[in-house]
């Protein structure tokens, strides 16, 4: 278990000879357009859920256009939410990023697609060449179900076959599947359960993928909450405390984005954002800056959170880092 002290990252981060984290030129936005999804899953960092009334509005989403467009080192704009697709700007925030040559992530949850009224998704997908990183926690339906809810396992089956129907997956259009933990504890090792994953999926679905990235879940937010229901918030931060590797730190994230929340407040990350710790540099919010490379060198601010990028193999945005 561990006590107070111990919480402390950038005391960590000193024990083993390494300096306070600071920014590179960042390479990727990520944007948050909002909490509003179709599922409200039990781990989930964000809080999102279909109640949820936050989102981004369309001179906001207009604003990170500009900010991309004057960013010249960005290569990458990286969508997520909530479910993103749900926000009314999500199809101009393609659009007008893939016009401008960048490359497109959308993290997806699957069973948006089936929502009525978004029949249009996996198509608009295909001519928009995105990359598509789409949440899948097991290969089994009880795990999945557990955690994101009753049936959403087979309507994620049902994406993914029309999915590997429009292309993705299948060598053209990249398709990755992301697993977290049900519970609290670290993933495994993420080649080994890719090729669980790979077998498992082809063999009873006829389902082919690009990549499986294991992400560790953040105690925060309602997983937070969970942990504390069930007493076991103080374990699960010994967990990520103990396991704190010094090889994942360089690799962290938030060394090469900015996150842009549904309001247009910056951050370090999407974990901040969610934990509204401000952007460790100057510039508060994207109407405040235009080139995000003028935020190079500035500081990351960090948390006891960020022992849960670290433990491990690590977890970012791209699955594993070590």
């Amino acid at each position: 278990m561990a006590v107070l002290s111990e919480l402390d990252f950038g005391a960590t981060l000193a024990r083993h000879g390494i300096r306070a984290l600071s920014r590179r030129a960042p390479t990727t936005i990520q944007v948050n357009v909002g909490k509003l999804c179709n599922q409200a899953c039990h781990h989930c960092h964000v809080d999102a859920g279909p109640r949820r009334t936050e989102r981004m509005t369309r001179e906001t989403a207009a604003r990170v256009i500009a900010v991309l467009a004057a960013s010249p080192r960005v290569a990458t704009l990286d969508i997520t939410g909530g479910a993103p697709e749900l926000n009314p700007n999500f199809a101009m925030l393609v659009e007008q990023a893939r016009a401008l040559g960048r490359k497109v992530i959308v993290r997806c949850n699957l069973t948006v697609t089936l929502e009525p009224g978004m029949e249009w998704l996996v198509d608009f997908y295909r001519r928009s060449t995105v990359e598509l990183v789409c949440s899948l926690p097991c290969y089994t339906a009880d795990n999945t179900d557990r955690q994101r809810g009753a049936g959403v396992f087979d309507k994620s089956i049902v994406a993914l076959r029309q999915l590997n129907a429009a292309g993705f997956g299948r060598g053209k259009l990249r398709l990755d599947l992301v697993y977290n933990p049900v519970g609290a504890s670290l993933p495994p090792p993420q080649a080994e359960l890719e090729e669980q994953y790979r077998d498992a999926l082809a063999r009873n679905f006829g389902i082919v993928f690009d990549r499986l990235l294991t992400i560790t879940n953040m105690p925060i937010a309602r997983f937070a909450n969970q942990l504390s229901a069930a007493g076991n918030h103080s374990a699960y931060m010994g967990l990520l405390v103990n396991h704190f590797n010094p090889a994942t730190v360089d690799a962290l994230m938030c060394r090469d984005l900015v996150s842009v929340g549904w309001t247009g407040r910056l951050y370090d990350c999407d974990f901040n954002q969610m934990l509204e710790i401000p952007l460790g540099g100057a510039a508060s919010t994207i109407w405040d800056i235009d080139d995000v490379g003028h935020l190079a060198g500035a500081s990351i601010a960090t948390g006891s959170h960020c022992f849960g990028c670290t433990a491990g193999a690590g977890s970012s945005c791209g699955g594993a880092i070590a």
